[in-house]
């Protein structure tokens, strides 16, 4: 079991080159680099494309996965940029200025931003791809938006985190 896993790590590095891959619960690669969260809190979000997971994770200083839900990432034209981040700031209402919303109401509510270009996880449908941004539906991201806090950690992934994550959100009994 640990070779097969072992195998997969090496061949997702193969594939994601330039991207983020998850070593462990805490470690990342990017670039032949190695980032330990360890001691950290911080979120994983695992894009919604081919390999992937589509979901976020909150990953509390304990190293234990205490949340997790589905998510909707950037549609092909719109990719989300895969790196780590941390939180610039939080807007609790907010109206896209690239990407405004024609009745007028705030499409933006609830928004962690964690890139200079306006890319957040925020309030959206799970249903339908963004614009580059994460959308989380809108009881769990008022949850994780309470949480989160300037200079934490955003790890961003094409590659699978439910390997890693899926003995604590048994615990939880989240699925």
């Amino acid at each position: 079991m640990k070779k097969i896993l072992l195998s997969l790590l090496l061949l997702s590095s193969i594939l994601f080159s330039g991207e983020v891959v998850p070593l462990s619960l805490t470690k990342f690669e990017t670039d032949k680099q190695i980032t330990n969260l360890k001691g950290q809190e911080f979120i994983v979000v695992s894009v919604r494309e081919r390999g992937s997971d589509g979901r976020f994770y909150a990953v509390d200083r304990d190293g234990v996965v205490w949340w997790s839900g589905a998510i909707t990432s950037g549609a092909d034209d719109f990719k989300t940029p895969s790196g780590i981040y941390s939180v610039k700031y939080k807007k609790r209402y907010h109206m896209s200025s690239a990407y405004p919303s024609s009745d007028g109401v705030n499409n933006m509510d609830w928004s962690i931003f964690f890139t200079n270009q306006g890319h957040a996880l925020h309030q959206g449908s799970t249903d339908w791809m963004s614009h580059g941004c994460i959308h989380i539906n809108p009881k769990e991201i008022q949850t994780i938006f309470r949480w989160a806090h300037p200079g934490m950690k955003i790890v961003i992934t094409r590659a699978s985190y439910m390997p890693f994550a899926r003995k604590d959100l048994l615990k939880f009994n989240i699925r």
